[in-house]
């Protein structure tokens, strides 16, 4: 199982320098992915904007927004524009997750209709693939991505999510939740892609909070007390649920690669540079000493 890290862009007052020393640590540590997280209205980076920052400073490693909220999106064709524009910084190196949302003053804030979100969700994925492939609606808009298209990750927890995934995505990727529901859930997709005559396999990706460190696990847990707010006591079980301790997040590596996951995102909830070395010790440090 590959292990990817998430940047900090929602962590609220990071510093934009502290994300950009975050990116390219990540990647000299050997993380798989760089991934971000994607809300409007919110004490936070642009995911899209994070991501150009931290392909310039990267040259290896996948960059990813997981999720982003494209349903938000009022233009298909801007969204596709500022895509394909990280996809070519980076040289190729993105992957998109796309899901329709939750949280409905981010669609107040856009004027997008937050009561057809999937539908609309639908309508951009369409019309992003057709302006990549130079075929959008009013054509020559650019760039176009370096292999010609950008894979997309469809994500959430949804029932419409496996179908979507089998139609448009590479894989599924968990919007977070319990580990001991995620098999069942992969289990789902991997129905839904057989029902759609794909070939091969999903890919399937999961998130999880972590702030190891009972000083990091305290202010982590305010952030996703806010972050979450809108879930009501849901929030709290979340924040409670952050990942504290070496331990318990070698327990939770276990659990997933056991219930089929292929990347698991640790997403970290405070915003300084050295956390990563501690993650990188637990989750990537024991793989390189079997392959030795």
């Amino acid at each position: 199982m590959d292990v990817g890290v998430g940047l900090p862009n929602t962590v609220p007052g990071a510093d934009g320098r502290e994300l950009v020393a975050f990116a390219a640590r990540a990647e000299a540590l050997g993380f798989s992915t760089l991934a971000v997280l994607d809300r409007l209205v919110h004490d936070g980076y642009d995911a899209v904007t994070t991501l150009a920052a931290a392909a310039a400073v990267t040259e290896r490693v996948t960059l990813a927004p997981t999720i982003l909220l494209a349903g938000c999106w009022p233009s298909p064709a801007l969204l596709a524009k500022q895509l394909a524009s990280v996809d070519r910084l980076s040289g190729g190196r993105l992957v998109v997750g796309v899901a329709a949302g939750a949280r409905e003053d981010d669609f107040r804030a856009t004027g997008a209709d937050y009561r057809r979100r999937g539908r609309w969700l639908d309508e951009v994925v369409e019309e992003m693939r057709r302006v990549w492939s130079g075929r959008g609606r009013v054509p020559g808009i650019g760039p176009r991505p370096a292999d010609g298209t950008i894979p997309l990750w469809v994500g959430g927890n949804s029932p419409a999510a496996p179908r979507r995934s089998a139609r448009y995505g590479i894989g599924w990727i968990s919007g977070g939740g319990p580990v001991a529901r995620y098999a069942g859930q992969a289990d789902q997709v991997r129905a839904a892609w057989a029902e759609a005559g794909r070939s091969g396999s999903p890919r399937l990706g999961a998130l999880t909070y972590v702030a190891l460190g009972a000083g990091r696990k305290r202010r982590g847990g305010d952030y996703l007390l806010d972050y979450y707010a809108y879930m009501g006591p849901k929030a709290r079980a979340l924040a409670d649920g952050v990942i504290s301790d070496e331990a318990r997040l070698r327990e939770t590596l276990d659990a997933y690669a056991a219930a089929g996951c292929d990347e698991l995102l640790l997403f970290p909830c405070t915003a300084d540079v050295e956390q990563l070395d501690r993650l990188a010790e637990v989750c990537l440090r024991p793989q390189e000493r079997a392959h030795d």
